[in-house]
């Protein structure tokens, strides 16, 4: 009897954990990919200019030393690694990272107005966390929730942080002392290591998506395969470029909401569930500029509303193959919803707002030469955790359990991991499968 047949929708890191998690079992999957590379979120390209962009910031800052090792393997030990400096930008302010433990520079009656409300918020409470701003307030108290991480929040969520749970947090918000507040906003000298990033990882050659290769070599590779239509009775998969296929156990890591859309016969409640996942889509600002002193930190946090990006990184501080010699290259985040802020522009158009307000907050000067400048939109960057979520995301997981689609990763789980938790996303997949499967 020949080996069952499994088949991955997607290409990205929790695809390809899947599909390494198979291969260690004997198994080589079937991995299809919509686009014509691979690498899903986690692809890497090189400009005409000689700029090259990831799809967003990627980073390993894992420490899973098994993942760490798997990754270091891969690109056979030729990885930078660098102590991440990151600062926050606010109404002419910069300061280091995490904002709440280096207050220092600050309006003096900002900083007695944070203390103040940090030390009430100290103070023994019942009142019940609803949501994201309910945590943030008695976190931090509301003077600073309500200037920096509701502010940054509302730009990079797309909704208030009061239509948001707290199942996302993880150790992203760091809670600290009232000593570290008070030695930060005292201290001229910064106190950066509470921050859960203090150093990472990336490929010397190749952007990220280096780290993926030896993974796509264990698997039957089909691009430019976009699904459109998923039998689960008759078991087969209908690509737009006519291709049918059967399969016998189906890994997914495509967003829910696409994924249903291709499903046949889904129930009415079902279908009305996956429209309710909310998710935030991105477009990447990428320039070229003609030096490389453009930035003393890999990522800047900007806070002013008024200003379109909350996120600004800095590609060619990770690896001087990157960008050519003596120049520097700047990757900058706008993000929209079809939910909550719908684009209203073409993502062109967004290129020169972006370097307002880059030369606003002092990254560009008038005299830099753009050298290199593309607007690239990006469907799907991060799951929303609003306060439908939880309801809708079950009724969509109970049906595809019932129909035997196994999923993984950020948009088929629906949340907010990082690359080496969507690869072990990817592996819990692979077992599940193969325990369907009997093997």
């Amino acid at each position: 009897m020949p080996p069952p047949k499994f088949t991955i929708l997607g290409t990205g890191m929790a695809a390809l954990g899947a599909a390494t998690a198979l291969a260690a079992e004997g198994v080589r999957a079937t991995c299809y990919d919509k686009n014509a590379y691979p690498g899903g979120h986690t692809a890497s390209w090189m400009s005409k200019g000689g700029f090259l962009f990831d799809e967003g910031p990627h980073l390993s800052f894992t420490r899973n030393e098994r993942i760490q090792d798997l990754l270091a393997a891969n690109v056979d030990d030729q990885f930078e690694t660098i102590s991440a400096r990151i600062n926050n930008y606010w109404n002419g302010c910069w300061l280091p990272h995490p904002a709440q433990c280096n207050l220092y520079g600050l309006p003096p009656e900002l900083i007695t107005q944070i203390i103040c409300d940090f030390v009430d918020a100290q103070q023994p409470t019942e009142r019940p966390i609803r949501h994201y701003a309910d945590w943030l307030e008695v976190a931090y108290g509301p003077t600073f929730a309500r200037t920096f991480p509701m502010v940054y929040g509302l730009k990079y969520h797309t909704t208030p942080a009061d239509n948001m749970t707290t199942d996302w947090l993880g150790p992203r918000m760091y809670r600290p002392s009232l000593a570290e507040v008070l030695r930060g906003a005292l201290s001229p000298t910064p106190r950066t290591d509470m921050h859960y990033v203090t150093t990472f990882r990336y490929p010397r050659r190749g952007g990220f998506a280096a780290y993926l290769k030896p993974f796509l070599a264990q698997t039957d590779l089909q691009l430019c395969h976009r699904l459109v239509s998923l039998d689960a009775r008759g078991r087969t998969l209908q690509f737009d470029n006519g291709v049918v296929t059967p399969y016998e156990h189906l890994i997914s890591s495509m967003p829910l909401p696409d994924l249903i859309d291709c499903i046949a016969e889904v129930p009415v409640e079902v279908r009305d569930a996956a429209h309710r996942l909310a998710f935030t889509s991105l477009v990447l600002v990428n320039l070229g500029v003609d030096r490389a002193d453009v930035s003393a930190s890999h990522i800047t946090y900007v806070y002013d509303p008024e200003i379109v990006f909350p996120r600004v990184s800095f590609p060619h501080m990770l690896s001087s193959h990157n960008a050519p010699p003596g120049t520097g290259s700047i990757q900058v985040e706008v993000y929209f919803s079809d939910k909550y802020r719908p684009a209203r522009c073409a993502p062109e158009a967004l290129i020169e707002p972006v370097v307002d307000g880059l030369r606003h907050i002092g990254i560009l000067r008038e005299t830099d030469q753009i050298l290199f400048k593309e607007a690239r939109p990006v469907r799907y960057a991060n799951v929303i955790f609003d306060l439908e979520r939880a309801s809708a995301l079950s009724t969509v997981q109970a049906f595809l359990d019932d129909i035997g689609v196994h999923r993984c990763g950020r948009y088929g789980d629906w949340d907010h991991s990082w690359t080496d938790e969507a690869f072990e996303s990817g592996e819990r997949a692979a077992r599940a499968a193969l325990s369907s499967s009997g093997l």
